[in-house]
């Protein structure tokens, strides 16, 4: 026979009455407009991107122009000469522009390609930042909706046990109890304070640690999973199909940008040594106010010339040769911290499969605890009516029914966080799945509706 059983609960306790509960999709906004370690590195390729202009530049023509003006004084004293001697005083004033276009410069032109490295690795790690975002948001706000859920269960255990703890003293009043019952269930209920006390420290660790990623929040309330929500079989694809993604992640491609940016950097110091061949072309004028001779006029001279100019190194000290064995050994650390995101890869999309696994474990574990504390519930409120069962075998039932749910709530946070932490490894969460978990969520307890099929 199958019977089906409509959860609806009542909300007994509320963590801030003056709460508002924030959207996902608001989170999410605050967190890209706000948390410091990802617009760091959102700046960081903004940095990049400057720089690779900069070594574009070293590749364009370059013009200049130089002027000067000065006052001179002249004392023209002459030998055996008729003429007398004078002092003068006339200025003199010259400008010059200078064109200079680089026609072979191989260290520019690897420094230029190294500069492109850069910002696809930065661009690369502003992926992966996002990624980690998101990922660490998700589990924050489920860190805070357990909490919330362990509040709120703590709360009704602390309500259910007190109800049992009168009734129990009540019989003993009558005489239809014993003292030990009525002490023992004392003690439940004082110990179900404190548990309560202890989930609402939690709870405000957690939304600290939630805080810490959007910032600063004067009144939150956590929203509730909707019992629609489904996630995706992880199972449906391989491991191994999960773990060929790995390569194409956005850590992965990152290090890979910063190996080739080592490389030029290698090319670009061995270029040192090369010539180098510039086109250089200047036009200039020189005015003078008087002569070379007293008595002659002034002038003004216009010149211009345009040419080729070689450079060619010889010797520089031997720095350029411990800049080239830096750069080697830099190349080799790139190589290295590639190895290291490929591995980390692999071991962060293992640790998300097999915790949705044990989630999914724990998740049809829990669904049947719910099933069965479902069932006790209804035998207890059944026995009540025969006379077999008092209130305080009810009550301990919902306590079981409170806790089933909590944890049936657990496991349904850590599948849908371990799914989103394997699609960010691989760096593949997108708007639509924020989109999606938005729409998971529902503001109030009292809009759960959720049905368990007895069997």
């Amino acid at each position: 026979m199958r019977a089906a059983v409509f959860l609806r609960s009542t909300l007994l306790f509320s963590i801030a009455a003056s709460a508002s509960a924030q959207t996902f999709r608001e989170a999410v906004q605050l967190a890209r407009s706000s948390e410091p370690v990802y617009l760091g590195i959102r700046a960081n390729a903004a940095v990049a991107q400057e720089r690779s202009k900069q070594a574009f530049a070293e590749l364009l023509p370059k013009v200049n122009v130089e002027a000067s003006t000065n006052a001179n004084r002249r004392d023209y004293q002459t030998r055996g000469s008729l003429i007398p001697d004078s002092i003068g005083h006339y200025n003199s004033n010259n400008a010059t522009l200078k064109l200079t276009q680089p026609l072979y410069s191989p260290s520019s032109v690897s420094a230029l390609r190294q500069a492109e490295s850069s910002v696809s690795q930065a661009d690369h790690l502003l992926v992966a930042a996002e990624q980690e975002l998101l990922s660490s948001l998700v589990s924050s706000w489920f860190d805070a909706m357990s909490a919330r859920d362990s509040v709120l269960f703590t709360a009704r255990q602390a309500t259910a046990t007190r109800q049992q703890w009168e009734i129990l003293r009540r019989g003993v009043e009558l005489g239809t109890a014993s003292s030990p019952a009525a002490e023992e269930a004392r003690a439940k209920y004082d110990q179900a304070l404190a548990e309560r006390t202890s989930a609402e420290m939690d709870y405000e660790i957690k939304a600290a640690g939630l805080e810490k990623i959007i910032g600063p929040m004067r009144a939150f309330a956590p929203p509730y999973l909707s019992n629609a929500s489904r996630t995706q079989d992880l199972t449906a694809e391989s491991l191994d199909n999960w773990l060929e993604q790995v390569d194409r992640s956005p850590q992965v491609l990152a290090a890979m940008q910063a190996l080739s940016a080592a490389d030029e950097e290698i090319r670009k110091q061995r270029a040192i040594y090369e010539p180098t061949l510039g086109l250089v072309g200047t036009y200039g004028k020189n005015s003078q106010q008087v002569g070379n001779f007293p008595g002659q006029n002034g002038y003004d001279i216009y010149t211009s010339t345009i040419g080729i100019q070689l450079t060619v190194p010889i010797f520089a000290g031997g720095g350029q040769i411990a800049k080239v064995s830096e750069a080697v050994a830099l190349r080799e650390k790139a190589r290295q911290d590639l190895l290291k995101e490929q591995r980390a890869g692999r071991l962060a999309a293992k640790q998300a499969w097999y915790g949705w696994l044990a989630a999914n474990a724990r998740h049809e574990a829990a669904l049947q605890a719910v099933r069965s504390s479902l069932l006790s519930l209804r035998a207890a409120i059944q026995g009540i009516q025969s006379g077999v069962k008092t209130d305080v075998d009810r009550l301990q039932a919902v306590v079981q029914v409170e806790g089933a749910r909590r944890d049936f709530n657990k496991a349904r946070y850590d599948l849908i966080g371990s799914f989103v932490r394997l699609k960010a490894v691989l760096g593949q969460v997108a708007d639509d799945d924020v989109l999606r978990l938005e729409q998971m969520f529902v503001g109030r307890e009292a809009d759960l509706q959720e049905v368990i099929v007895l069997k």
